[in-house]
């Protein structure tokens, strides 16, 4: 159903409606069980398992119906549903992303002042820096001891404290004020403060009662205190964090939005809105035609380098390991994928930085861009005709509600997806997701309509 023009609330009847918020109940729970690559991939194992995959194993002879997945380094997975067909005529491909624009710890990011301790910080991926300030924040990831690897999750349960970062009064900030928004806060100020006690003596923080400044005291009392309590309550040292991945994201649940609870609000729906519909849209493939394959890759927030991201070996790989002959490139040169990663829906708020007739609108159904890029196209795979012809039949066959959709005016900006490195491998590529509001936010909004047919029609093209 094309639905560029009118809502599919005018196309959809009233169950498929129902099924559409019940769907989205199962997509709260992973939006708040996955702030991080680490914390999606683990909650995709659990998945792939209660739904019958089981892990690859490099030269296992599989048949049709055959599920299995493989992990890079717990941040990033691949997934398949054996065909009927061989695999020279192809597979079915969707590939998105489980990384979100965030704040990192630097590796040093304890310090003081004032009798304050704060962590450092480095912001992963683009983010409007004001926005992440002043605002509840938790902190994720792991930190590798001498002898263990530790799992962190500290500001999501009412139990637990919270961080932030603090801000300027309106009263004082009539310079800050005249700045651009770029400028508005630099990114050496984006510290979280993390505690200002001190609860020991000084003999038991190590601190020397034979003089000395006082402030300098009190200063390396507050930092000690903090490592002591992340010795204590997480077997962290100060050292530990040299071999971290410890990241700040808005603490708090994915929550309905609107009196009529149509839209879905949280951290991190860039890309996991995508991750989640196919992950779910992979597991409901039973037998298809041809092989259907899902990678959930990390790093492309960031340009997707790394032996995580797309750019890697690892999908590639893992297409070879499934049919383990010298026909790869006639596999791949058959093969067909989804780029599943979001787009920027119509704001009436900002009108003029978008075109209308070309804007994705929140409930007008699952997106595809036939390109993507800034600027002249430039990083775009720019898919080709008879590809978004066969996926529009798809789509239409299925009952699926769907719009087309382009990244704002020409000249207003741009971004890419992971779509240009598959087809760089001669596979015939389309991006195709879900429209945000408030797109790398730390709160951004999806309509529920337009999330289930994200289910839907990734279902339909595994399907095909």
């Amino acid at each position: 159903m094309f639905c560029q023009e009118k809502s599919a609330f005018l196309k959809v009847g009233k169950e498929e409606q129902a099924r559409a918020k019940a769907f989205c109940e199962g997509y709260k729970e992973f939006l708040d069980k996955a702030k991080t690559e680490r914390e999606a991939v683990d909650y995709a194992r659990g998945f792939a398992k209660a739904n019958g995959f089981a892990p690859f194993e490099s030269g296992a002879e599989l048949k049709a119906g055959d599920r299995v997945y493989l992990e890079n380094r717990g941040k990033a997975m691949a997934f398949a549903v054996i065909g009927e067909q061989p695999m020279e005529q192809g597979v079915n491909i969707i590939a998105a992303h489980v990384d979100s624009p965030r704040l990192d710890l630097k590796q040093n990011p304890i310090y003081e002042d004032s009798g304050l301790a704060l962590f450092k910080t480095h912001y992963y991926g683009g983010i409007k820096k004001y926005q992440w300030m002043a605002i509840p924040l938790a902190l994720h990831g792991v930190a590798v001891t001498k002898t263990c690897t530790v799992k962190v999750s500290i500001g999501e349960d009412a139990s637990e404290p919270v961080f932030t970062i603090t801000d300027l009064l309106p009263h004082l900030a009539e310079e800050q004020m005249k700045k651009k928004a770029s400028e508005f806060i630099e990114g050496e100020a984006l510290n979280i403060l993390i505690g200002s006690e001190i609860s020991m003596s000084n003999e038991q923080l190590g601190i020397s009662n034979d003089g000395g400044n006082s402030q300098e005291r009190i200063s390396d009392s507050v930092k000690k205190n903090i490592l002591v309590i992340l010795k204590q309550k997480y077997g962290i040292e100060e050292e530990d964090f040299v071999s971290s991945e410890l990241c700040i994201v808005p603490a708090g649940g994915a929550r309905d939005v609107g009196l009529d609870c149509s839209f879905v609000g949280g951290y991190g729906q860039d890309d996991r809105v995508c991750s989640y519909t196919a992950l779910t849209a992979l597991a409901s493939a039973s037998a298809p035609k041809r092989t259907a394959v899902l990678f959930l890759a990390d790093k492309e927030e960031v340009g997707s380098m790394g032996n995580t991201g797309m750019k890697s070996t690892f999908f590639y790989e893992f297409i070879r390991g499934l049919a383990p002959s010298d026909n790869l490139h006639i596999i791949l040169s058959n093969s067909q994928c989804l780029s599943a990663d979001v787009g920027a829906a119509w704001d009436p708020t900002y009108k003029d930085v978008m075109e209308k007739n070309n804007a994705p609108q929140l409930n007008h159904g699952l997106m595809i861009s036939k390109y993507a890029g800034s600027r002249g196209k430039s990083g775009s795979s720019d898919a080709n005709a008879e590809f978004v012809g066969k996926v529009r039949n798809i789509f239409n066959e299925a009952g699926v509600a769907w719009q087309t959709g382009e990244l704002g005016k020409v000249d207003a900006g741009g971004g890419g997806t992971v779509a240009q490195y598959i087809a760089n491998l001669n596979v015939d590529v389309l991006d195709c997701g879900v429209p945000l509001l408030s797109m790398h936010s730390p709160f951004e909004i999806a309509a529920k309509l337009d999330i289930y047919m994200a289910y839907k029609g990734y279902s339909a093209f595994y399907k095909s």
